[in-house]
């Protein structure tokens, strides 16, 4: 009831913050009277960009971008191109008035030329210079150029502000501290954008080609496991190989040939990625890595020889299960389904509480030494009031968007409700998922004749049943770990707004507590899914089957370290093997090493954007497949456990597993045991 309590308030915040944002402040920016630039049916359709009269007077670029810089700013159609004050406009236009023409694009529609320039400042009607600037997220901002390590502006260094001074460009770089970084990041989204735009289709079919392979690889885990798993390893580790191969070259290259690579002192901090790949050292750090990674797989093959036997056992074992139910296949796709949806309200709702309110304007003096600065205003009588004749020079500027309400008062506590929920109903979407799964093959084990007792669409009556009875016990369990992970996210905010007062102690001591809740949160993940399992198997609620699962699992502590160990394992190198053959595909065509492949995208701004997207997606497809086949194997060993404590083998009390697997899972038990007596 709880549960549905707060998804009915999580869907009135929705309709609140939909009726009370508006898209359109994040679309558009907003000039000094609220108007939107660029948008349709209004005077400023065509003028797209914001101009500020006077970036000097902005303190920092988080400031200028929530539109909280103290000078005018305007819609223009186009940014300015070239140094000119507006004295030296005034000498000009006498002589040509298309100076004028030409300034007057960045004036408010009131200014004439013939004012003077303390009339100009006296009325705020024009700003005193324009220098080259250029749109960085619809806002006009100085096109700063780096030329043999000095920074200019339209290749000057010095210029005046209009008033009467020469300023230097690090003063105005010092306004706008930071834009440079975030403009190489804007360049940089722009040409991941078209690289996405002319790769979609070829990512879409290396994620399908992923899905099928996934499936193609569980179906025949039922006939040939033993060969499957030899292929498995042999792959990653040829795959592996290849790659360190491939790095090794790469890295011999540059070396022979220095002239064609850069130098950590060349680049400096680049935001461009791609500078990274001309750099040896950038190859030979990503050849140690694959070198580590094989040496570690090389290991845990001679430390894990002995249990390979029994992972085969077990992959044929949860093979037939999934053989008989093929539909669990199917159910990762309702899970990503599910997940689309709460992620996409997510967002959605916290873009509509982030633009929810009407235009508070406030009081900004030039030089800050105003009694009333920061005082709310309206622009409409801001003339008639006592504010301007105090503090000569002050403006009435648009600052956010807000109110008085309660429901503006409480927008912080909002978008923290709409966190909250959200990891919830993830979590709550996971668990359904595993708890259903879980029914599913739990029907499987305990039919004692197989499949003839197998009840009819099982993965349907699972889930129906898991939304029917254990709703409760699944969001509890849900609820316990949203609320860890909401603590994790308040300690990274307070880490993030406190990182400047921060000493070591305090480094430490937020260090301590980001590992516990780390492995509070792994530690209660794992007791959570074997819940889930052991409320699909009694119906019981959630603290009895946490509670009996545990105390279940610490009497089988040995079956359990043989199961967790290996299966996983060799599910690990599944998914590892997927997504590095999709990626070793996805590297030739994006490359344009594979020519067999016609209409393949050509003249990508980065390989590696679409790359990393294939081979990070495939090894989600994988890992939404393989844990089908993770749930049905720890599904089938919690119902061994319990079988072997409730049945003896004999007649009257049969046991429900397979001889084959029950021999070899007692044997791996007696062993240990033998061995310590």
């Amino acid at each position: 009831m709880i549960f549905l309590v707060f998804i009915m308030g999580y869907i009135l915040l929705g309709l609140m913050a939909w009726t009370n944002g508006d898209a359109r402040r994040v679309t558009y920016p907003t000039d000094s009277q609220g108007h939107f630039c660029g948008q349709k049916g209004t005077p400023n359709e065509n003028k797209t960009v914001l101009f500020y009269f006077n970036l000097l007077r902005c303190a920092s670029p988080s400031v200028m971008i929530n539109l909280q810089c103290p000078t005018t700013q305007i819609c223009v159609s186009k940014c300015p191109e070239t140094f000119l004050t507006y004295v030296e406009m005034q000498i000009l236009y006498k002589k040509n008035s298309s100076y004028w023409e030409y300034y007057r694009q960045f004036c408010k529609s009131t200014a004439k030329p013939a004012k003077s320039l303390p009339e100009v400042l006296m009325d705020d009607d024009c700003p005193t210079a324009v220098f080259p600037s250029k749109p960085f997220l619809q806002r006009c901002f100085p096109d700063f150029v780096n030329k043999n390590g000095t920074l200019t502006v339209g290749n000057r260094i010095l210029f005046e502000d209009g008033s009467g001074r020469m300023r230097n460009v690090l003063e105005l770089r010092e306004a706008t501290n930071g834009i440079n970084k975030i403009l190489d990041a804007r360049e940089i989204a722009l040409k991941v954008f078209e690289d996405y735009a002319t790769t979609w289709y070829w990512i879409i079919v290396g994620l399908t080609i992923a899905m099928i392979l996934s499936w193609t690889f569980l179906i025949l885990l039922k006939f040939i496991a033993g060969c499957l798993f030899w292929f498995f390893v042999l792959g990653v580790l040829q795959v592996v190989g290849y790659g360190i191969l491939y790095c090794f070259q790469q890295y011999t290259k540059l070396q022979e040939h220095p002239e064609s690579s850069l130098t950590l002192y060349n680049i400096g901090i680049e935001t461009n990625i791609s500078m990274y790949f001309q750099l040896k050292q950038t190859w030979f750090i990503l050849m140690i890595i694959l070198c580590i990674l094989e040496v570690t797989i090389i290991l845990l093959l001679i430390f894990l020889r002995k249990r390979i036997h029994l992972a085969i056992v077990l992959l044929k074992e949860g093979s037939k299960a999934i053989g008989y139910i093929p539909s669990t296949l199917v159910y990762p796709v309702l899970t990503f389904i599910l997940l689309s949806i709460c992620f996409s309200y997510w967002i959605v709702t916290a873009l509509f509480l982030a633009t929810s309110g009407v235009p508070v304007y406030k009081v900004s003096a030039p030089e800050g030494q105003c009694v009333h600065e920061n005082e709310t205003c309206d622009p409409r009588i801001f003339n008639t009031t006592d504010v301007p004749k105090a503090c000569p020079g002050a403006l009435c500027n648009f600052a956010f968007y807000g109110g008085k309400s309660l429901y503006h008062q409480y927008i912080s506590t909002l978008h923290l409700y709409n966190l909250f929920v959200f990891l919830w109903l993830i979590n709550f979407v996971l668990a359904l998922g595993q708890c259903t799964l879980a029914g599913a093959f739990a029907s499987y084990y305990w039919a004692m004749k197989k499949p003839d007792n197998i009840p009819a669409l099982p993965l349907f009556k699972a889930f129906g049943q898991a939304v029917r009875y254990h709703t409760g016990s699944l969001a509890f369990g849900s609820l316990i770990l949203a609320l860890i992970q909401m603590f994790k996210v308040i300690l990274e905010y307070l880490d993030r707004r406190l990182k400047s007062a921060q000493n070591n102690i305090s480094k430490f001591l937020k260090c301590c507590l980001g590992c516990c809740f780390w492995c509070l949160e792994k530690m209660v993940k794992f007791l959570n899914k074997n819940a889930y399992i052991m409320i699909a198997i009694y119906g019981k609620n959630f603290c009895r089957s946490a509670r009996d699962a545990f105390n279940l699992l610490m009497r089988n502590i040995l079956k359990v370290a043989v199961t967790d160990e290996v299966t996983h394992f060799v599910l690990l190198l599944g998914k590892i093997l997927v997504s590095a053959l999709i990626g070793v595909l996805a590297f030739l065509l994006f490359t344009e090493k594979m020519p067999v492949i016609l209409g393949g995208p050509t003249s990508l701004n980065y390989y590696w954007v679409p790359l990393l997207t294939v081979i990070l997606g495939s090894y989600l497809v994988a890992h939404g497949c393989f844990s089908v086949y993770a749930t049905c194997v720890e599904t089938i060993f919690l119902c061994f456990c319990e079988d072997l404590e409730r049945n003896d083998g004999s007649a009257e009390k049969p046991y429900f597993i397979t001889p084959s697997l029950h021999e070899i899972l007692v044997k791996k038990q007696s062993v240990p045991q033998k061995q310590k007596e």
